[in-house]
């Protein structure tokens, strides 16, 4: 009997991302997990029809339409005015990346981290560009900013969606943001702390100018805004439905705020210019999870393990680090009933959210959005690497879990 080779591919997939690069040759991420996929289904870990119904089409369709978005919003000129409104008040570079960090974070409550890591990338390229500032510290900036600030909201990411509808949660709303919005605060603060300490020389004193960049297309514009609007209605409504235990789809807020763009002449440039290699690395992910999941290591563990699985920093540590490995979303869908059929308190499933959340600023691969951040700004010619990533994620998430321990404990 051959046996099941998924979990060794996948530590591959996982070392080759760390190192990225092999001699002279960059391996961009989702080469490599496309790789880890097609190796899965060549030593039959996966069979091809187990592969097709392992891509998740929710997520696959939400993030095509983002993306049609995003490129309309850059494409336009339209992205740069919104970043003059958002970011002209801010004097210096210090003050630019403490607005990033709160406005993205906040914003990312109500957008969700991947809507917001898609659009956000492109205009943290700009302002470095426009400032003169390197991009890696702002591009940081979007990363923690994305995570720490999702953590806050029932609709902030999926994994916390999830929880909201499935563990029984009464008011979401009101139970997320009472029980995480201060710790999510006092994280972000921490993550502006780290990253002036370490790229302190960036942050010159010198004043910035703001100017607000014309508009290249003024039809593009109008219906990027359409979209945008139609983004911002949706969530709201999302809001509200929630909170009556109903729910709006995020495939269809994606659908519907791309249709406006089908009407531009540009609409086939679009279409070129959509991350399409993000979406094969997503597609790539779920078939090699799918792949280490039938291998069967993973079920039994939860059960099978004498720790005290209900305790506040157990869960917290423990969501931190398994979703390095099987990413946040499969891990909540693993552990949710687990604390369900022990009875969790809402304490518990407050601190499942966050844990599960807040591993995005351990390493790269802890959640979507750090993927997304890396593979639009690598089509621009810029990058993080695993090191560059790891050397602030790590005591920053070390703080992130003192944090909310400290707060839900």
């Amino acid at each position: 009997m051959i046996p099941n080779l998924s979990l060794p591919i996948l530590l591959i997939v996982l070392l080759l991302i760390a190192a990225r690069k092999l001699g002279r040759f960059s391996l961009p991420i989702w080469l490599i997990m496309l790789a880890g996929a097609m190796a899965a289904l060549a030593t039959g870990d996966i069979t091809p029809q187990e592969a097709i119904l392992a891509i998740n089409p929710d997520v696959m369709i939400f993030l095509f339409g983002m993306f049609a978005v995003g490129v309309a919003l850059q494409e336009s000129g339209y992205l740069s005015q919104i970043s003059f409104r958002l970011f002209s008040r801010a004097k210096n570079a210090d003050e630019l990346l403490l607005l990033i960090l709160f406005i993205t974070g906040l914003l990312s409550a109500f957008l969700m981290n991947d809507t917001l890591a898609i659009v956000g990338t492109p205009l943290m390229l700009y302002l470095a560009r426009a400032h003169e500032i390197s991009p890696k510290p702002l591009l940081l900036a979007l990363a923690y900013a994305v995570t720490t600030g999702s953590a806050m909201s029932p609709i902030g990411n999926p994994q916390n969606l999830l929880i909201s509808l499935g563990g029984q949660i009464s008011s979401p709303f009101l139970t997320f943001f009472g029980a995480l919005a201060i710790p999510t605060f006092v994280n972000l603060l921490a993550a502006y702390l780290l990253l002036r300490w370490k790229y302190g020389d960036e942050f010159h004193d010198r004043p910035l100018t703001h100017r607000p960049q014309e508009i290249s297309d003024a039809n593009l514009t109008r219906l990027s805004q359409i979209s945008l609007a139609l983004i911002l209605v949706m969530v709201a409504g999302k809001m509200l439905l929630v909170q009556a235990g109903l729910d709006l789809r995020l495939t269809y807020v994606a659908v519907i705020a791309a249709l406006p763009l089908l009407r531009s002449p540009r609409r086939l440039e679009i279409l070129r210019r959509v991350d399409w290699q993000t979406l094969i690395f997503f597609a790539a992910m779920f078939v090699l999870m799918e792949s280490v999941w039938n291998a069967g290591v993973l079920q039994g563990g939860p059960e099978g393990c004498d720790l005290d699985l209900e305790s506040i920093p157990m869960i917290l540590l423990g969501s931190a680090i398994v979703s390095q490995i099987i990413s946040n979303v499969p891990f909540v869908a693993l552990f949710l009933p687990v604390l369900q059929n022990m009875g969790t308190s809402t304490k518990g499933m407050m601190a499942l959210a966050a844990g599960s959340t807040i591993a995005g600023n351990l390493f790269i691969m802890g959640a979507a959005s750090n993927v997304i951040i890396i593979q639009n700004a690598e089509r621009e010619g810029e990058t993080l690497t695993f090191m560059e990533f790891a050397r602030l994620g790590i005591p920053l998430t070390a703080i992130n879990l003192l944090v909310y321990w400290i707060f839900l404990h």
